[in-house]
């Protein structure tokens, strides 16, 4: 049985802030091949075509992008870029070129799954996105129930087990922790390795 090929992907944290805060979430069919039913966050696998002349990020974020690179890795402006058109494509939301966005969190799937990603996780406020923040009419339909849940409500969600992560990460950030590196759950190797990209 051949190997999995790791592939990268992007994922976009969409904050509404006020109050516990809340974060869009949809779910993915019960008939996928990678996690079949759970809720997550818009993104997917980095396309060829994925380019960006706006890269929005702070020259720490872009640094923390270079680090621990597999060889078919993308430069920060693709992920970027594939951010961008995933939460586009899944949502029907879209982000300005100059909206910020910030890399909190990594995450290398594990052997043994049918599909693997090497996936960067970026926040992003919804303040910035162009237009209505409840208009997902023109949205593709990979993700169903689309929706803001509130911090709280995630919980009883089912959602995969590094999203539960994500999720804890964003409530520490947003309580005003500091955050001491990009947490990266990296199952490239033999041995799952945690660090954080400092």
């Amino acid at each position: 049985m051949s190997e999995v090929p790791i592939t990268p992907a992007a994922s976009v944290v969409l904050i509404r802030r006020g109050g516990a805060g809340r974060v869009l979430m949809g779910q993915r069919g019960a008939g996928a091949v990678f996690m079949p039913s759970k809720y997550v966050f818009p993104g997917g696998r980095v396309d060829s075509g994925d380019h960006s002349d706006a890269l929005s990020l702070s020259p720490l974020c872009e640094a923390r992008l270079g680090q621990h690179l597999l060889p078919a890795s993308p430069p920060p402006a693709a992920l970027v870029a594939c951010v961008r058109r995933e939460l586009r494509e899944e949502t029907s939301l879209s982000l300005p070129p100059t909206a910020p966005l910030r890399f909190i969190f990594r995450a290398i799937t594990p052997p043994g799954s049918p599909r693997r990603f090497d996936a960067r996780f970026f926040l992003a406020d919804a303040a910035d996105i162009d237009g209505p923040l409840e208009d997902f009419s023109e949205a593709e339909d990979e993700l169903s129930h689309l929706h803001w849940v509130s911090l709280d409500e995630t919980r009883s969600l089912d959602l995969p087990f590094i999203t539960e992560i994500v999720l804890a990460e964003l409530r520490a950030l947003l309580a005003g922790h500091d955050q001491p590196g990009v947490p990266f759950f990296d199952n490239s190797g033999p041995l799952p390795t945690f660090r954080r990209i400092s």
